[in-house]
């Protein structure tokens, strides 16, 4: 049975997202340019973290036609799952990144900063539900793949590949 109040962290933290993006049109400053390039990159990355799973879980999660990505009824270990436990959860500390590197502004800055552990909190309670959900095999799956650190995740990825070559 879902409770309110495990939605509080994570409502806080999109309504903060949401108002560094508003912020990021009345009060952004360029201070360094190079900054600036570098959160539109972060921000593309963080699209992929948060657009993927709707086309993964929908093709391989075993979603019954017609139901939203989010009901899945497989363990989905592929494509950028492969490289974290949770990509959507990984999407938006990442944007509130990008808008404090793109905005360069500290009513921005702070914005993210409170935002950023308000989605931890979620993060954690997201591997309970899914060992909750998918049983032993999450719990596997959790041994091998990060919960959010896609460089880990990545590098492991590739150390794989490399096994398999040699």
């Amino acid at each position: 049975m879902h409770n309110w109040k495990n939605y509080i962290p994570s409502s806080l933290a999109g309504l903060l997202t949401l108002t560094q993006f508003i912020l990021l049109f009345f009060i952004s400053k360029t201070y360094i340019p190079s900054l600036r390039y570098v959160g539109y990159a972060i921000w593309a990355l963080s699209a992929y973290f948060g657009w993927a799973p709707m086309v993964i879980f929908k093709k391989k999660g075993g979603v019954t036609k017609g139901r939203s990505y989010l009901h899945t009824t497989k363990l989905v270990d592929t494509g950028v799952y492969a490289i974290v436990r949770h990509s959507q959860y990984v999407a938006l500390p990442l944007l509130n990144i990008a808008f404090i590197l793109v905005g360069q502004n500290l009513i921005i800055a702070i914005l993210g900063i409170v935002a950023i552990p308000l989605m931890l909190i979620d993060i954690q309670k997201a591997d309970k539900t899914c060992l909750k959900k998918f049983g032993e095999i999450y719990n596997d799956y959790m041994k091998r793949v990060p919960r959010i650190n896609f460089v880990l995740g990545i590098i492991r990825v590739l150390s794989k590949k490399d096994n398999v070559r040699t």
